[in-house]
């Protein structure tokens, strides 16, 4: 049972000029970890002191922080099953307070009018076509072009809201939507660009994990083949790896994820956000 009185009592005691005291309020508070947030946040707003609004902002960061990696290694740990969960995990590096049902209800919206239309003998590529109609013609998403760098491409929650994103968010909330239909398409870790793959394991082909075609979904969902990764490779004189050619894990995709915003904040020179980033990619091995 959280003791409101001492919450708020400690509060009061943020502002103390000893660092001795002031470390050992800071350590307590942040023991009572998410409990603590709304008492400090409704401190915050009382505060006219800037050290004690500085040093409350900071701990609730702080609170916050550590919560978005205790769910990090739960997921890591749990087996990472569920992708848009841990794409969820890291939107809340930067929106903490982020409405999770919100981005579900959205993924389930586009999910159910692709349903609709959806006739369950379709070939595989009369699926996409289908999904590439509703995703792209209907909902309006598009690969962000013009500002490719920005890291509000990487929030999931973002780029459902302006339906503009980088290689993996677009792909990853497609990739999403097709496997709560039950269509096999899962995302590739291509160098330099994410692409997704349509899987059927009962067709063989000359791939080992029955790979159909290839779908980029930073371009409205073109479908394309092997020789053309093949010759995307060549271009950036890589070696032939199989590992370019096949799924890879949900692991993987958030490692990704966390890789394109370290380097948009590099860009941005926000060089904690860069540490803080850093350390959630470490969780992941």
């Amino acid at each position: 049972m959280i003791n409101e009185a001492e919450i708020n009592s400690l509060i009061r005691l943020l502002d103390d000029p000893d660092r001795e005291i002031f470390e050992h309020v800071h350590d307590k508070l942040l023991s009572y970890g998410a409990p603590a947030v709304e008492y400090l946040e409704s401190a915050w707003e009382n505060a006219f002191d800037p050290i004690q609004q500085d040093r409350i902002a900071n701990l609730v960061h702080e609170i916050q922080f550590s919560m978005v990696k205790n769910e990090l290694e739960l997921w890591y740990q749990g087996g990472s099953f569920d992708l848009l969960r841990g794409v969820l995990i890291i939107n809340k590096y930067q929106y903490p307070d982020l409405d999770e049902q919100k981005v579900i209800n959205q993924i389930e919206a586009i999910k159910r009018d692709i349903w609709m239309q959806m006739m369950f003998e379709g070939s595989p590529s009369d699926q996409v076509k289908l999904i590439n109609h509703v995703f792209y013609n209907i909902y309006g998403f598009s690969g962000n072009t013009t500002n490719h760098q920005d890291p509000q491409n990487s929030y999931i929650s973002q780029v459902l809201e302006t339906k503009k994103g980088n290689q993996i968010s677009l792909a990853t909330i497609y990739s999403v939507i097709a496997q709560r239909l039950d269509i096999p398409i899962y995302g590739v870790n291509l160098p330099q660009h994410f692409i997704l793959a349509y899987l059927d394991e009962s067709v063989k082909t000359e791939f080992e994990s029955g790979v159909l075609f290839y779908i980029n979904a930073f371009n409205k969902g073109f479908i394309f083949g092997r020789r053309d990764v093949d010759m995307f490779l060549k271009q950036l004189n890589l070696t032939i790896d199989k590992k370019f050619y096949e799924p890879c894990s949900n692991e993987d995709i958030v490692r990704r994820v966390l890789r394109n915003l370290i380097s948009s904040y590099e860009q941005l020179g926000s060089m904690e956000k860069v540490r803080e980033l850093t350390e959630l990619l470490q969780i992941l091995g």
